[in-house]
């Protein structure tokens, strides 16, 4: 297979599946460990990553711009104040649990289980939500429990950030519309100082070795253009539907990473 069309394939994946409660780090693990498409460098993982998480912004710029133009306004500065509250708890835990020596497991095994439960999860989720009255505000209880679930998703692979947050929110009482916004806005600065600090750590830990910086560019605009397009769709998506279908495609995954994921 030409090394583009892999990447663009790669791209396609992270782009379609970082903000969807599917779990990226599943797909990309089932790929390149069965060798279905090659395995590619961290940075270049990190790099189509961080074209995802720059894709919200174009997707929230009137969100965004209202809430930083009008941050002296009690409601923007509220929500502004409870965004960078969930960031601190997630950013905190991850600095206290890289103190302690917390390593991220690299075996198919324990993301395959975390993408099987938390299938499950949102099934029950979804039951037990049903007729259930919801809440258009996210409280300061909310905010906290999403940057824990944050946390969660980031200590266990295979969990999904997007799932994490939006399902904690949703378990609040809140919207699945406020649910989504506030878990994506909370995307922008985890996804990318989290990136940012991994690709430093990556381009370190390489030496300075060569790298195709052409293929790096078309991986990330690939999952930047993916994402945009993902993103868009899920927003109009929660307006009029459960995550029941994202369970049971959770499960199915998750058996089928069991299944053949140790082969490679």
């Amino acid at each position: 297979m030409p090394d583009w069309l892999a990447v663009v394939l790669l791209g396609l994946v992270e782009g379609v599946t970082e903000f969807l409660p599917v779990s990226s780090t599943g797909h990309l693990l089932l790929i390149e460990n069965n060798h279905w498409l090659p395995r590619q460098s961290d940075v270049f993982n990190i790099v189509i990553q961080s074209g995802a998480a720059l894709a919200l912004i174009p997707v929230f710029s009137r969100r965004l711009r209202a809430l930083l133009t009008g941050w002296r306004e009690p409601d923007s500065r509220d929500y502004l104040l409870k965004l960078l509250a969930a960031f601190a708890v997630t950013g905190a835990g991850g600095l206290l649990a890289k103190r302690l020596g917390f390593t991220l497991p690299a075996e198919v095994a324990p993301v395959a289980a975390a993408t099987l439960v938390g299938g499950i999860v949102i099934l029950g989720l979804e039951r037990w939500l049903a007729g259930r009255r919801v809440d258009e505000g996210v409280s300061w209880a909310v905010a906290l429990a999403v940057g824990l679930a944050q946390l969660l998703a980031a200590m266990l692979p295979g969990t999904s950030r997007a799932g994490a947050t939006i399902l904690m929110a949703l378990a609040l009482g809140v919207s699945r519309p406020r649910a989504t916004e506030f878990s994506f806005l909370l995307g922008i600065p985890t996804l990318l100082s989290a990136g940012l600090l991994e690709l430093r750590s990556a381009l370190g830990e390489a030496g300075g070795g060569a790298t195709d910086w052409d293929l790096l560019a078309l991986g990330w605009l690939v999952s930047f253009l993916a994402a945009l397009v993902v993103v868009r769709w899920l927003l109009r998506f929660v307006q009029a539907h459960t995550f029941v279908v994202f369970g049971w495609y959770r499960i199915a995954l998750g058996l089928v990473m069991l299944a053949v994921g140790g082969r490679g």
